[in-house]
């Protein structure tokens, strides 16, 4: 593993919450594996699994933790079962997403189908978005040694900070 950026003060001191934040860059093992770091799934609460979908804006995967979707879900209950609309949109978020299990060492197999469509080949570069993971091309992202004061200015205002 090869680790870019520092730990966040949430994720070096664990307790299964905190934000998901800096940046990994992995390599596909041969089996196209790759493993979420032991900081973020603690922060994550060590889940049995994760969702995995792509993004609707950007060319790149999201992680979306077990907890996170699980309030989503239970949202959708509250709807109508049979309308057609919404069953339309449940079953391509459906095609399109993947619920995984981790293994022992934190790893998982994200289908060809969907690394194909991030263009993830032989690394992936995992951002913390603070409430999910961002999977890139590492060659998609800006460089690593440089803040770009505007951008992250327009950032922190868009989050209302």
């Amino acid at each position: 593993m090869s680790k870019v950026g520092k730990q966040s003060v949430a994720e070096s001191t664990g307790g299964g919450k905190g934000f998901l934040l800096g940046r990994y860059d992995h390599a596909l093992d041969p089996k196209k594996r790759f493993t979420i770091p032991a900081g973020w799934r603690q922060i994550l609460g060590d889940p049995q699994y994760v969702f995995v979908m792509p993004d609707n804006a950007k060319k790149c995967l999201n992680i979306i933790p077990q907890e996170e979707m699980e309030a989503r879900l239970e949202k959708l209950r509250e709807k109508a079962l049979f309308d057609p609309r919404l069953s339309n949109a449940l079953r391509i978020i459906g095609a399109n997403s993947e619920q995984l299990a981790l293994d022992v060492q934190g790893r998982i197999r994200i289908s060809d189908k969907l690394l194909q469509f991030a263009n993830l080949t032989t690394t992936v570069a995992m951002v913390g978005a603070v409430r999910k993971i961002e999977l890139w091309r590492p060659e998609a992202l800006p460089p690593e040694d440089k803040v770009d004061q505007t951008e992250f200015g327009e950032a922190l205002m868009a989050a209302g900070f």
